[in-house]
């Protein structure tokens, strides 16, 4: 059995359609060619099909994968008539059918022939689609190449039937699975509990931690008491760390994090360790417009005032670099507010600005300039008095 193959089948279709009109619900819809009919039984290399009472027609048996039982219903598409017999196919009503149950927001499977500059061709099933570069993952791609010969699973954008071109996204399809996972992994975690995580990434503001399939993040002023100027500092990527979970915001999309509240905090018990009129040895952490903070030890800075350094008007990088240890004394300590004052200190322990701290300077190189010399110390040691004065 061969269908005609140039057939006038819109004229077949009328005359059909003439010998259906008792039974319209085997009729196709207007969009449609396909005709819905009945599987009466085997013929040779023939499916005997009927579509009413009276009007029967045949299909390739070749079509089948394995033929369906008698009383099965099945789409057909009109190909031909020879000698009185309508004939049919499946492969093209198949291949219709999908293209019709195609809708706007549906998941299809597509395989993936083909690629230019905008995106990728992916043929599902009779269909081509085209998957834009920009809906391909969840990431910019550059490398749209890996993606040849691959079945994905994308979701219908845009349909027009009459140019049969649908436009699909898999990163729909994947910003749907991850909003998915994000919620039940947020199910999991609560406020204030401890949980364990993965360092996944890190930016110059902090870390983000992999909580078991949604990322928190690890701001740098959480990840410890002192100050962290980058996470790289304390953290690698792929550590394992715990962390405790500080809020939860947008469904899961925003988690914060701490690391520095399963420390000690360094300002318990401040005032046993420090007080006021106390000369401490400090570090030079970071240098302002205002003055110089100095760490008196991990997670605990003081603030040595412009004013304090030595002279008026001073700039605060001329008189302390970063890094620099300076001998400072404790003017006030407020626990409560956590700030600390200090004041500067010459080396043989004045107040630096101050006539003694002067004095004390000019003692120190007139010693130095006698040991050098040799001339009579005490007379220098009297230009210096003076000259401190």
């Amino acid at each position: 059995m061969n269908p005609k193959s140039d057939s006038p089948l819109r004229a077949l279709r009328a005359e059909l359609d003439l010998e259906l009109r008792d039974d319209p619900s085997v009729l196709p819809r207007e969009d449609s060619p396909v005709y819905q009919a009945i599987v009466a039984g085997v013929s040779g290399e023939d499916v005997v099909v009927e579509l009413a009472p009276r009007v029967s027609g045949c299909v390739p048996r070749a079509e089948f994968d394995a033929v369906p039982p008698p009383g099965t219903p099945i789409g057909v598409t009109l190909v031909g008539r020879e000698d009185g017999l309508w004939l049919f196919s499946i492969k093209a009503a198949k291949q219709l059918s999908a293209w019709n149950d195609l809708e706007v927001g549906s998941l299809v499977k597509g395989t993936v022939f083909g690629l230019n500059k905008g995106g990728l061709e992916l043929r599902i099933g009779s269909a081509r689609a085209f998957l834009p570069a920009s809906q391909v993952a969840l990431e910019h791609v550059d490398d749209l190449a890996a993606f040849a010969n691959q079945t994905l699973v994308c979701e219908v954008l845009e349909i027009d039937r009459e140019k049969k071109r649908v436009v699909v996204s898999r990163r729909a399809v994947l910003e749907r699975e991850r909003k998915s996972s994000r919620e039940q992994a947020t199910q999991r975690l609560a406020v204030n509990t401890v949980v364990r995580g993965r360092v996944s990434r890190m930016e110059s503001y902090g870390a983000f931690v992999d909580l078991n399939g949604v990322e928190g993040l690890l701001h740098v002023s959480n990840l410890a008491h002192r100050r962290v100027e980058h996470p790289q500092e304390l953290l690698k990527l792929g550590q394992e760390i715990e962390v405790v979970v500080l809020s939860i915001e947008e469904g899961g999309k925003r988690i914060g994090l701490s690391r520095k509240l399963l420390e000690p905090d360094p300002w318990d018990g401040l005032a046993q360790r420090y007080h006021a009129d106390q000369v401490v040895t400090a570090r030079v952490r970071r240098v302002t417009q205002f003055g110089a903070f100095v760490e008196l030890e991990p997670g605990v800075e003081g603030l040595l005032h412009v004013s304090q350094m030595g002279g008026r008007g001073r700039d605060p990088g001329q008189g302390a670099q970063v890094g620099q240890e300076l001998v400072v004394r404790i003017q006030s300590v407020d626990a409560i507010q956590r700030r600390i004052s200090l004041s500067r200190l010459a080396p043989n322990g004045a107040l630096l600005g101050t006539d003694e701290a002067a004095g004390g300077a000019e003692v120190q190189a007139v010693l130095g300039e006698a040991k050098t010399l040799g001339t009579n110390l005490g007379n220098l040691l009297g230009k210096a008095l003076k000259k401190g004065r």
